[in-house]
């Protein structure tokens, strides 16, 4: 079981990229993940939201939750400016 802690602290740390790009890759069970990227949106006390680069010109917003993060459901790959 995950701390507190450990969830306020990846808040913290994901409240610093907002507004930077990122790239995600979400566990979808057997072996399936699926790749994208968008820019990170917003930060809220239980989850965070993305905006993803729809390939057809069309950006949808996505929210996870930190316990995805820290389970690695789906992990954050956060670009350099």
């Amino acid at each position: 079981m995950y701390a507190r802690n450990d969830v306020t602290m990846l808040r913290k740390n994901i409240s610093q990229h907002v507004g930077s790009k990122v790239m995600l890759e979400t566990n979808k069970g057997r072996q399936k993940s699926i790749v994208s990227s968008g820019t990170i949106e917003n930060v809220y006390p239980s989850i965070f939201t993305v905006m993803l680069d729809g390939t057809d010109g069309t950006n949808r917003t996505v929210s996870f939750s930190y316990t995805d993060v820290l389970t690695k459901s789906v992990e954050i790959t956060v670009f350099s400016h």
